[in-house]
């Protein structure tokens, strides 16, 4: 299985220091870019459009939308400008392809927040196959959902592997399997999260997220968040490698970070060495 393991770019300098050693050993594998965090209007950091740069030469740069609003009532005019930037994006680089998440951001009042899910029903069902099209159509490559880390209620956690099945089965799309959102689902509604993995079409798993949350009280409990603050739980990483094996189309690991939680140097030396581990586990699952 010849995995590649990656970091997902954050804008802050912290980040940019805890990850500059690596990029300079050559350790980094692939690049995750959310192209839609730049404001209208703005263009790239030079520095960051000749990374972004040469790692599409080596064909090893990959986008993440955050802010379609890919099941939204309605496409909206922000929705469509977005789906411009995709096209722009993908025109001007060669990309190994493009995820977003599943659920929706923004409905009526609602301007901007987390993804919310959906129904998993017919309806839901209709419309979020003909936003996949839209963003295969801009694209012009694979285009694939990740899981989300939030549900209403546990049968709808439980429903949610399938109903991504058969939502990415007429483009043929991908999984982007966020291990920490499933570890999410798992804590907060009492659930198997071996169960749980093998309810998702781990067939269509071509990218996997790893990452680390917090903890907050809730009215009825603590509940786990994907917040992207802190380091890889363990479960996560035996998640991890349960899943390998059963990725037939796996081709990247990436881990996720915001480099605000990355406050000072020891901070970010533990965050290269967390990498490393990671790198030195996919190598391993590689051999076996």
């Amino acid at each position: 299985m010849d995995v590649r393991v990656g970091l997902a770019w954050m804008p802050e300098p912290e980040f940019t220091a805890a990850v500059l050693p690596l990029l300079a050993a050559g350790e980094v594998g692939a690049l995750e870019w959310s192209f839609d965090t730049l404001p209208d209007g703005h263009d790239e950091d030079p520095a960051l459009t000749g990374l972004l740069d040469a790692f599409a030469a080596q064909e090893r740069l990959y986008l993440h939308g955050v802010t379609f609003n890919t099941f939204g009532g309605r496409l909206d005019a922000r929705s469509r400008r977005w789906l411009e930037r995709l096209r722009s994006a993908c025109a001007r680089r060669r990309v190994r392809h493009v995820s977003e998440h599943f659920g929706f951001l923004r409905a009526g009042g609602w301007r901007d927040g987390p993804p919310l899910p959906v129904p998993t029903d017919a309806c839901a069902l209709d419309l979020g196959r003909e936003r996949l099209r839209l963003l295969r159509d801009a694209a012009c490559c694979p285009v694939g959902i990740e899981n989300l880390a939030f549900a209403f209620a546990r049968d709808e956690a439980r429903r949610q592997g399938a109903f991504l099945d058969d939502l990415l089965a007429p483009v043929d799309g991908f999984l982007l399997l966020d291990l920490h959102n499933l570890h999410c689902q798992a804590a907060n509604f009492g659930m198997d999260p071996e169960e749980l993995l093998a309810s998702y079409p781990l067939h269509r798993v071509r990218e996997i997220h790893v990452s680390g949350g917090s903890w907050r009280e809730g009215s009825h409990g603590p509940v786990r968040r994907d917040t992207h603050d802190g380091t890889v739980p363990s479960a996560v990483l035996d998640l991890l490698a349960i899943a390998l094996p059963h990725c037939p189309r796996l081709e990247v690991v990436i881990l996720e970070r915001l480099g605000a939680s990355l406050p000072d140097r020891a901070a970010q030396l533990a965050f290269a060495s967390e990498y490393r581990g990671l790198a030195a586990r996919i190598a391993e699952a590689r051999v076996h």
